[in-house]
C-alpha cells in the first residue's frame, strides 16, 4: 500500500496543479460583477483549484459551493466534476462515505450530461476509493469498467495512469508477471504521446517487477531512468522511490558503495520533507548495508532507529527486530540477538492474519467471465432470433421452407458449439486462477517455515551447543541433552522436507528436471528418467507437472505395495511427456473408481491443456502417462 497510495495520489489530478489567480480578486469578480452562469461556474472552479496544493478545507468548501450553484442551474457535467474533486478530497480525509456518495454522484451526473470522459475519470477515481481502503476486488472493478472507453475515447494520460495502478495492484499483491504486463502497457502509451509521469511511473513498475524476477540488469536500466526523470522533473517524493530501488538492487549485487549513495540521497529528502515512512525505508536499507559491509554496530543502530520511532507499526518493526537480532549475533550478543528474535515471531504471528493473494486474480477471472457471458447472451439471442425468424418464414414462404430450415438449423448448430466452447473457457479461466492462488500459497508457507521456523530452531540449536561447551553437564544428564540436539537436528531436518515438498525452491530455481531428479533421490522405491531437450519452459506448467509427479508416486507409494517406481521425463521442441511406472498391486479400470487425488490432476492439467491416461490390470502395476504442450 505504500507505493499504491503515493503513486495513485500524484496520478489523478496533473492538471490541478497551479493557482489561476488571486482569491481575493476572483471573489471580488464573483461577488460583484454580472456574469452568465457559466462564468460563475468556472470561477467557482478557479477559486477551488487555487486553494487546492495549500488548504484541503477550503478547497472541499469552494468545490461544495460550487456543485450547489452546478446543482440549482441544472448543469450536469460540472455537477459531475465538482462532485468528483469532493470525493477526491474526502479519500485525502479518510473519509470514505462521503468520498463514496460524491464519486457515486459524479458518475450520475456524467451519465446526465452524456460526457464519456466525465465518467470514466469520476470510475477511475471509485477505482482508488476501494483501493485505499485495501478492496482489491472494487477497486480493480472499476478501473477494468473504465479501460477500455479510456483507450477507445484516446484518454490517453488517464489510460497510462489507470493501466499504472493496476500494475501496483498486481505488485502489491507479488503477482509480477502481471505488473510487468501492465507495466509495458503503461509504458509504451506514455512514450507514444510523450507523457512525462506516467513514463516514469510505469519505469518504476517495471524496474521494480524486474527486481523481484531477480533480473537485475533489466531492472537497473529502469530504475536509473525513472531516477534521472525524477530529478530532471525535480520530483523528490518520486526521486525518493527510485533512489530507494536503486539502493536494494545494488545491496543484491553487493556493490554496497553504490548502494550507500541512494540509501543516503533517500534519508536526506525524507528528512527534509519529516516523511516517517521514507525515513524507515532509508534507515533499513542503511542497516542492510551496514550489515554487508561487516559495520554490525551501524547496523543494529539503523535499525533500532526504526524500532526506537515507532514499534506498532508492525511491518516496520518486524523487519527491524530481523535487523538487530542478526546484527547482535554477529556481535556475539546472544541475550538480545534471543530477545529480538523472540519479538520478530510474535510481530509475524500478528501480522499472519488471512491476506488477498486470490481477490485480483479471482477479480480478472470475473472481468473476462463477463465478457464471455456477454458474448454468450448475445449467441442466444441470436439463436432465438433465428427459432423465430424460422417460424415466420415456415409460415409465410412454404416454397422455401427446406432452404430456411437448413439455415436456420446450421446457425442454430454453431451458436450452441460457441456457447459450449465459451462455458468450457470459463471453466478453465477459474481453474488458472485457483492455481495462481494455490502457487502463491504454497510459496509463502515454505518461504515461512524454512526462513522463520527454520531459523528459529537453527538458533536454539547453536544457543544448545554453546551450553554443552561451556557449562558442565553431569553424566546423568549428558545423555538426555544429546537426545535433545539429536531430537532437535531431526526436526530441523524434517522442516526442511516438509517445506521442500510444498514449494521446492529447487523447482523454482532449477527446473522440472532437476526437482525430479532431487525429489525420486529422497525415495528410496522411485527412480528418475529423462532424456530429451533440457530447456526451461513457462513455469506454472513445470509447477502442474512436478504436483502431478508428486501426487502419482505417494499415490503408487500408499496404495499399490509397490517396491519400484520408475518416473520418466520426456521433452521435445513442443511437448513435454512424464510417466509414472510401478510393480505394485494393480486395479481393474471398469470396476475401480478414481478418488478425488486423480480427478483435480485431471482438472489442474486440463487448465494448462494436458492430457493423463492410465494403464492398469490386478497384479501388473499400473502406468500413468501425462502429455502436455509447453
Amino acid at each position: 500500500m505504500k507505493k499504491l497510495n503515493a503513486l495513485i495520489l500524484s496520478l489523478l489530478l496533473p492538471f490541478m496543479l497551479s493557482a489561476q489567480e488571486n482569491v481575493d480578486s476572483l471573489l471580488n469578480v464573483l461577488q460583484t460583477q454580472k456574469r452568465t452562469s457559466e462564468e460563475k461556474i468556472q470561477l467557482y472552479w478557479e477559486i477551488m483549484i487555487t486553494y487546492w496544493n495549500n488548504d484541503l478545507e477550503k478547497t472541499i468548501l469552494y468545490a461544495g459551493e460550487g456543485l450547489n450553484f452546478s446543482k440549482k442551474e441544472q448543469n450536469h457535467l460540472w455537477s459531475a466534476r465538482f462532485s468528483r474533486i469532493l470525493g477526491f478530497s474526502y479519500i485525502h480525509k479518510n473519509e470514505y462515505d462521503l468520498s463514496l456518495r460524491y464519486l457515486e454522484n459524479a458518475v450520475e451526473f456524467a451519465v446526465k450530461a452524456k460526457d464519456k470522459k466525465e465518467e470514466n475519470i469520476a470510475t477511475t477515481y471509485l477505482g482508488t476509493l476501494y483501493i485505499q481502503q485495501g478492496k482489491y476486488e472494487l477497486g480493480l472493478k472499476y478501473f477494468m469498467k473504465a479501460l477500455p472507453s479510456l483507450e477507445n475515447l484516446q484518454q490517453n494520460e488517464h489510460y497510462a495512469n489507470a493501466l499504472i495502478n493496476i500494475a501496483i495492484i498486481y505488485q502489491n499483491l507479488r503477482n509480477t508477471e502481471k505488473a510487468c504486463e501492465y507495466g509495458r502497457q503503461a509504458f509504451a502509451i506514455a512514450e507514444k504521446h510523450d507523457l512525462p509521469y506516467p513514463k516514469m511511473c510505469s519505469l518504476e513498475i517495471l524496474g521494480d517487477s524486474y527486481y523481484q524476477k531477480n533480473q537485475l540488469d533489466s531492472a537497473l536500466v529502469c530504475m536509473l531512468q525513472a531516477y534521472e526523470m525524477s530529478r530532471q522533473l525535480n520530483d523528490k517524493p518520486r526521486t525518493i522511490t527510485s533512489a530507494q530501488m536503486l539502493a536494494n538492487a545494488y545491496c543484491v549485487l553487493k556493490e554496497y558503495d553504490k548502494a550507500e549513495k541512494y540509501a543516503e540521497e533517500c534519508l536526506e529528502i525524507a528528512e527534509e520533507f519529516e516523511h516517517i515512512v521514507n525515513k524507515f525505508m532509508a534507515w533499513s536499507v542503511l542497516s542492510y548495508i551496514r550489515f554487508g559491509q561487516q559495520r554490525y554496530k551501524e547496523s543494529e543502530m539503523y535499525a533500532y532507529k526504526i524500532w526506537e520511532t515507532d514499534s506498532t507499526r508492525l511491518e516496520w518493526a518486524m523487519n527491524a527486530s530481523l535487523a538487530l537480532s542478526k546484527a547482535n549475533i554477529s556481535l556475539y550478543n546472544p541475550s538480545k540477538a534471543i530477545y529480538f528474535l523472540d519479538k520478530y515471531e510474535d510481530i509475524r504471528d500478528q501480522l499472519s492474519t488471512k491476506e488477498l493473494h486470490s481477490s485480483l486474480a479471482d477479480m480478472e477471472v470475473k472481468y473476462e467471465t463477463e465478457k464471455k457471458e456477454m458474448r454468450i447472451a448475445a449467441l442466444e439471442e441470436e439463436k432465438k432470433l433465428y427459432a423465430g425468424l424460422g417460424a415466420a418464414i415456415v409460415a409465410a414462404l412454404l416454397l422455401g421452407i427446406g432452404l430456411i430450415i437448413y439455415r436456420y438449423r446450421s446457425k442454430r448448430k454453431i451458436a450452441e458449439q460457441q456457447i459450449k466452447q465459451l462455458k468450457q473457457e470459463n471453466e478453465l479461466i477459474a481453474t488458472r486462477a485457483t492455481l495462481d492462488a494455490e502457487k502463491t500459497e504454497r510459496e509463502i508457507i515454505a518461504r515461512d517455515l524454512h526462513d522463520g521456523v527454520g531459523v528459529l530452531l537453527s538458533v536454539v540449536k547453536n544457543n544448545m551447543n554453546m551450553m554443552k561447551s561451556y557449562s558442565i553437564i553431569e553424566n546423568t544428564e549428558v545423555d538426555y541433552f544429546n537426545r535433545a540436539l539429536d531430537g532437535l537436528d531431526k526436526s530441523i531436518t524434517e522442516l526442511r522436507r516438509v517445506a521442500h515438498h510444498i514449494m521446492p525452491a529447487i523447482l523454482i530455481e532449477q527446473g522440472l528436471a532437476v526437482a525430479l531428479d532431487d525429489f525420486c533421490r529422497s525415495i528410496p522405491e522411485a527412480v528418475f528418467h529423462f532424456s530429451g531437450t533440457g530447456r526451461r519452459f513457462d513455469s506454472e506448467k513445470e509447477i502442474a507437472l512436478y504436483r502431478c509427479a508428486y501426487e502419482l508416486v505417494n499415490n503408487a507409494l500408499r496404495h499399490s505395495g509397490a517396491s519400484g517406481i520408475d518416473v520418466h521425463l520426456n521433452r521435445d521442441e513442443t511437448t513435454a511427456y512424464l510417466s509414472i511406472v510401478d510393480n505394485g498391486c494393480g486395479f481393474d479400470l471398469q470396476t475401480a473408481s478414481m478418488g478425488m487425488g486423480i480427478r483435480n490432476l485431471r482438472t489442474r492439467l486440463s487448465a494448462f491443456g494436458g492430457r493423463m491416461d492410465i494403464f492398469s490390470e490386478p497384479g501388473n502395476g499400473t502406468e500413468v502417462n501425462v502429455e502436455m504442450e509447453v
